[in-house]
């Protein structure tokens, strides 16, 4: 092999590794372009609504929620403790883009099974938007087959389905949108519908590293013209203690359980009828 061979045969090779390094930084750049945006949300409810946050891949959440009654009833009901709601619910995050769900509330004496799962994650220099699907069932325990004797299983579900898509805008502010349906086997269509459609919108503003003011509105659609359930509005603080995740809330519609959240909102930012209440979350 003569010099000039060997020559071209170490250029040939040496354009060949920085090549390789070439490709190699490309797809490492193109890794970091597809950082996925963390974050946007400290709770897996934004106050009541849900947020686009699931629990990670491993992770069990235990939340305990409480609504006093109605705060402006003052000594009457002691602001509310008298006619409080409860709800118990754990979440469990099998894989990193799917939240199982399970609760039981005082109102209506309600179990509820839901299914959360991330379809889109807002990226840092890609995908605007994190996007997952949130389905749940409720199973209504109050109604009595003496006081109804016609009454099937059936007639005690309730189901929502939902679509949050969320953007953090920047390190203070994230945005969700959440259209919304709502089906109920059992209704007094004297007050409601059996399908309704609602469009929510919420919001988490960071005040420090370890506090943020929440706000979320629910609008719905084709109603009926009655006074008796009002859209729900509701503001709320997370705390983030560390260990705990503690939100306080107040709301013009005490239910906790998704259905009864939307469509069975009783009182009113105009008129009075507000609801305190908090939700609080451990993570194991």
């Amino acid at each position: 092999m003569n010099l000039r061979t060997l020559s071209l045969l170490l250029l040939l090779g040496t354009s060949g590794v920085y090549a390789q390094d070439d490709l190699l930084n490309e797809l490492d750049s193109g890794k970091k372009t597809k950082e996925v945006e963390l974050t946007t949300f400290k709770g897996i409810q934004i106050c009541t609504m849900q947020s686009t946050k699931l629990a990670a891949k491993g992770e069990w959440y235990f939340m305990v929620s409480h609504r006093f009654g109605d705060l402006t009833e003052g000594t009457e009901n002691f602001f509310g403790l008298d006619n409080a709601l409860t709800k118990i619910a754990g979440y469990w995050g099998p894989t990193s883009w799917l939240m199982v769900g399970a609760a039981r509330t005082t109102y209506n004496k309600v179990y509820e099974g839901t299914l959360k799962v991330k379809l889109f994650n807002q990226e840092t220099n890609g995908f605007p938007f994190t996007i997952v699907s949130f389905n749940s069932i409720e199973v209504n325990s109050k109604l009595k087959k003496a006081e109804n004797p016609e009454m099937i299983f059936s007639d005690r579900l309730a189901y929502s389905f939902q679509l949050p898509i969320s953007r953090k805008v920047n390190n203070e502010f994230s945005l969700e949108v959440n259209p919304i349906f709502i089906h109920k086997n059992l209704y007094d269509p004297a007050f409601e519908r059996k399908d309704q459609f609602l469009l929510a919108a919420g919001g988490r503003y960071k005040l420090t590293k370890r506090i943020s003011a929440n706000l979320e509105y629910a609008l719905r659609f084709a109603g009926p013209e009655n006074e008796t359930y009002h859209n729900p509005l509701t503001i709320g603080m997370d705390l983030d203690t560390g260990g705990h995740i503690f939100q306080l809330v107040v709301s013009n519609s005490q239910p906790m359980n998704d259905v009864g959240y939307f469509t069975n909102g009783a009182g009113s930012w105009n008129k009075g009828a507000l609801y305190f209440g908090f939700n609080m979350y451990r993570v194991f």
